[in-house]
C-alpha cells in the first residue's frame, strides 16, 4: 500500500477528536472480475489506537466496510506532549501504524 494513514488530531482542554481515513481496498471475496474469477478477500479486520501506549480503542472490521473507510472517535483524558498511535491490521497480515504528538 502506497498511500499512509491519513488522521486529524484535534485536542480541546482535555478531549481529543482522532478522524482518520485508512487506505485500503477493501475486498469482499464475493465480487468477480472481467474474466469471471473471484477477486481474493482481503480487507482489514482490526483498528487500534493508544494514547502514550494505553489502548484506547479496540475495532474489529469485517468485508462490508468501504473502500478506505473513514473513522471518527473522541478520547478524553489527553493533555499536550501525549503521543497517539493509530494502526489497522489485514486479513493478509498487511498493517500500517501512524503516531503522533499532540499540541
Amino acid at each position: 500500500m502506497a498511500q499512509e494513514i491519513k488522521a486529524r488530531f484535534r485536542r480541546k482542554g482535555d478531549e481529543l477528536t482522532v478522524k482518520m481515513m485508512l487506505p485500503h481496498p477493501m475486498e469482499t471475496g464475493t465480487r468477480k472480475d472481467e474474466q469471471d474469477n473471484v477477486i481474493p478477500a482481503h480487507y482489514i479486520e482490526t483498528v487500534s489506537c493508544t494514547v502514550n501506549g494505553r489502548p484506547v480503542l479496540n475495532a474489529e472490521f469485517s468485508g462490508s466496510v468501504s473502500t478506505d473507510p473513514i473513522l471518527t472517535f473522541y478520547v478524553n483524558g489527553v493533555k499536550a506532549g501525549d503521543e497517539v498511535t493509530v494502526a489497522w491490521t489485514d486479513n493478509k497480515g498487511e498493517s500500517m501504524t501512524r503516531s503522533d504528538t499532540l499540541k
